[in-house]
């Protein structure tokens, strides 16, 4: 079993993930510590972000830092474990409103988990249809283009 990154590295869906890890300067982060739970975004959420708001993201490494960070909460927790929650504490600091569809499908806030319950040395990860935006990072995004 390896880290997140190592995991998510080796899933070619998930290569714009990777390179955000990467850009944001996070890589030992998620290489070592933990346990995290990781909501990794699809190559695809990428593409229903505006390049502008996504390359002004990409480009503060602040914003960048801050968008990675809303996408990781603290502990190892499976989809069936998450079902059972209404909301959660990202290590940005926000929440993600958790809800369950009635087919059993979960949802973190606007995004739904595609694929459930990766395991790795230090945590899971669950792939997500969308890009999880902080409030904060998009108000300041939306003021800079």
């Amino acid at each position: 079993m390896k880290s997140l990154l190592e995991t998510a590295r080796e899933d070619g869906r998930l290569s714009t993930s990777v390179r955000m890890v990467e850009t944001g300067g996070m890589v030992g982060y998620f290489q070592k510590e933990g346990p995290y739970t990781a909501f990794v975004p699809i190559d695809e959420a990428y593409a229903r972000i505006p390049q502008e708001k996504l390359g002004a993201i990409m480009s503060d490494r602040e914003q960048l830092t801050s968008m990675v960070m809303y996408h990781v909460v603290q502990g190892k927790l499976t989809v069936l474990e998450l079902a059972r929650m209404e909301a959660i504490r990202t290590l940005q600091g926000d929440h993600l409103d958790i809800s369950t569809s009635p087919e059993g499908t979960v949802r973190l806030n606007d995004a739904f988990i595609v694929h459930p319950d990766v395991e790795c040395t230090n945590g899971m990860y669950h792939i997500i249809d969308r890009v999880l935006i902080p409030r904060a990072v998009n108000a300041r995004v939306e003021k800079s283009i």
